[in-house]
């Protein structure tokens, strides 16, 4: 996304070298970046590759930061302490006034959840210019709807940026020195600039989240501004020139401003960094380098030059700290979808620039008190500055639960399902919690401890599927503590397992399941529980909104999926068939009700009225027995050839009359669209255990069997 925007003086100035020059044209162009940036980030089919003008400000940091330290005279400590202090003051401030106010508003707004579990670390890892790696090693794709979510994603090139500051002037330092020095220093950066794209182009198919976010596959686009510079720093724009050049290079420039525009309409997510960036890198070389020669007489110089764009461009380091903030925290609460939302985010993107523009910035970086402090005292003031900024948002996000205006935040343990720890009843006794990793199905085992008055039961419940399985965590835990058994359960990462939908269980997965059932028959003894709970209809919903609903509909009553379903019995029935003869107890979870919306981003009166809540809190029940109503057949074929099947159906406890609600009295049954609550699985939890103590009921027919 952006890069670190500077001028090399104040506006006031206007010399003719470039090295010492304000140049107004660069703010133009710098305008046509941030702009690009912003359209694309408020609806990418308005210009869908505006993600480009990113590298636009890649390569205008490369050039101006040369030029801002290119007539550097004295040493090499001097060099360096009038660099980063300069640095630091151009670019702290602002970032570290911007990553407070997120890190609040997220406090405020956001809850942690599947959408939002890396917003605290990449804020956090902000501070100190390192969320670009942090997003990297987290795999965070910059183009996937997730990272819509996450208000400090776009922080990731400015971790470019910043580590790129950290290499420059260990490399830049010879220019200063003139003679041969300079075309050494050229060399260098040219070498290095080769072989990040040559690292560019490997990642691109051995990791592309990497090569979108790291320094080391982004450097030859700032590379290709600083040694631009190096190219021209020896022509003055008022320098003479023939007309015939002069008119060779103004249109030029034109050429490479239309190839910047096909860059900012046709670029595509897949092909960048390498080769998609090579177009804006070489459109917004040629932009540059024409009109430095073409003079002032150029129309695009005078257009990019003018008071709007001008206007803009000096405000585009604000604009693009704040316009993606503001944009994630309208996602998260209002929405971000209708003309009106959409005008909204564009007045608070303004408003807010501006005020950081003048409040902040231009304070930071031309306050003549800060002109008489020495360079090594600014760069001590600024980390400084830094840390204790980090240390503070760090302390704020701690307190989430007690400021958090989110009712998921502040009622966590109604709506997380983690582990149950403890119950009143059994004072003094916890849950114990292992990882076996050491077999060939990774599995955690849950037992309790320090509770000599209690019987102790030699029970074990094996419990595998998919998220649904691991939904369930806080009631397994709870039957542990009550009943002194032991669960083993089976994460099965990636996978489901006994879903009888074939077209979900494919790759690796099926070997995954048969090796945890291996696992099993090779722990289990007489008795035990296999306790299979998995997604077994198709979501209507995710966190990110509706699914197709009739695409669905006919995954659940297609012929062709009904007899695919058909099939995967045939197939559940023979796997199961050794465990029972093993004497363990099989039970299968019914399917439970599905919603068309997520909770946990409805519950609030800040974002019930977001656009992705509108299909409601409730959905009809007769509608969703007839959507489960083919597991329900299949259940039925099951048990008719396994008649110690047994069913555990939660679906009429967590439905009333008419109705299947998200919420009852005003507490969490469901999380999201498909998996209960914390409170959920503590009202569940009694059905559950007098279930699979009881022996197993006659099979009945079901509708469709007698069908």
């Amino acid at each position: 996304m952006r890069a670190d925007i500077l001028a090399s003086a104040p506006a006031s100035s206007h010399r003719s070298e470039i090295g010492s020059a304000y140049i107004p044209h660069i703010d133009g162009l710098r305008a046509v970046a941030v702009l690009s940036v912003i359209v694309y980030h408020l609806q990418k089919t308005w210009l869908p590759g505006g993600f480009a003008g990113v590298d636009v400000f890649f390569v205008i940091s490369g050039f101006v930061v040369s030029a801002s330290v290119s007539h550097w005279s004295g040493g090499f400590g001097g060099f360096l302490a009038y660099f980063y202090a300069r640095r630091l003051q151009r670019i702290a401030p602002a970032l570290i006034a911007c990553l407070l106010v997120t890190g609040f508003l997220c406090v405020l707004f956001v809850p942690t959840a599947w959408l939002s579990t890396a917003v605290e670390t990449t804020g956090l890892r902000a501070f100190f210019g390192i969320s670009n790696l942090f997003l990297a090693s987290h795999n965070e794709n910059y183009f996937s709807t997730i990272s819509e979510y996450n208000p400090y994603t776009h922080t990731w090139s400015l971790g470019v940026e910043e580590q790129f500051y950290l290499l420059f002037p260990l490399l830049f330092f010879a220019w200063t020195r003139a003679g041969r020095w300079r075309a050494a220093c050229t060399g260098v950066f040219a070498l290095a600039a080769l072989a990040s794209v040559l690292h560019a182009r490997h990642l691109a198919t051995a990791d592309p989240a990497a090569g979108f976010y790291l320094t080391t596959t982004r450097f030859w686009e700032l590379a290709a501004g600083v040694l631009l510079f190096q190219c021209l720093h020896r022509t003055p724009s008022t320098a003479p020139v023939s007309t015939l050049v002069r008119h060779a290079t103004t249109l030029g420039a034109w050429l490479s401003l239309g190839l910047l525009i096909a860059g900012l309409v046709v670029s595509k997510p897949a092909t960048f960094p390498f080769p998609g960036a090579m177009l804006p890198v070489a459109a917004t070389l040629g932009l540059l380098g024409c009109l430095h020669v073409a003079g002032g007489s150029s129309p695009l110089r005078r257009l990019l030059a003018s008071a709007p764009m001008v206007y803009i461009g000096k405000r585009s380091y604000s604009l693009y700290l704040w316009h993606w903030p503001i944009f994630v925290l309208l996602r998260w609460t209002l929405g971000l979808e209708t003309p009106n939302q959409l005008m909204a985010a564009i007045v608070a993107t303004f408003v807010a620039a501006e005020v950081s523009y003048r409040v902040i910035e231009r304070p930071f970086r031309y306050a003549a008190w800060l002109r008489r402090w020495p360079r090594p005292g600014i760069i001590a003031a600024g980390l400084t500055m830094i840390v204790s900024a980090w240390w503070l948002s760090d302390r704020v996000t701690s307190l989430r639960p007690q400021l958090s205006l989110s009712t998921v935040s502040r009622h966590a343990e109604d709506w997380y399902t983690g582990y149950t720890w403890a119950v009143p009843e059994l004072p003094g006794c916890v849950l114990d919690l292992k990882d076996d990793n050491n077999r060939p199905a990774p599995v955690w085992i849950l037992t309790r401890r320090d509770c000599p008055d209690q019987p102790v039961s030699g029970r074990t419940v094996f419990a595998i599927g998919d998220s649904h399985a691991i939904s369930y965590s806080a009631m397994l835990s709870e039957y542990v503590l009550r009943t002194g058994s032991t669960v083993l359960l089976y994460p099965n990462v990636g996978c489901t397992f006994a879903s009888l939908q074939p077209h979900r269980e494919a790759g690796a997965c099926p070997a995954q399941g048969k090796t945890a059932v291996e696992d099993i028959l090779a722990r289990a003894k007489p008795g035990d529980v296999l306790f299979l709970a998995a997604l077994r209809i198709t979501r209507l919903s995710t966190p990110l909104g509706l699914q197709n609903e009739q695409e669905a509909w006919q995954t659940m009553l297609g012929a062709d999926y009904l007899q695919r379903r058909r099939d995967a019995e045939q197939d559940l029935v023979a796997l199961l068939e050794p465990v029972i003869a093993r004497g363990v107890q099989v039970v299968l979870e019914a399917p439970k009700p599905l919603l068309r919306v997520s909770p946990f981003r409805c519950a609030d009166f800040f974002n019930a009225g977001n656009p992705v809540c509108r299909p409601g809190m409730a959905e009809p029940r007769e509608r969703l027995e007839r959507y489960r109503q083919p597991v329900l057949d299949s259940y039925a074929r099951i048990t008719a050839r396994l008649p110690s099947v047994i069913v555990w159906d939660p679906f009429p406890l967590l439905c009333e009359a008419t109705m299947c609600p998200a919420l009852r009295d005003g507490r969490p049954l469901f999380f999201d669209g498909d998996h209960p609550s914390a409170y959920a699985n503590h009202m569940l939890y009694p059905s559950f255990e007098e279930r699979i103590r009881q022996p197993p009921a006659p099979a009945e027919p079901t509708e469709g069997e007698r069908g």
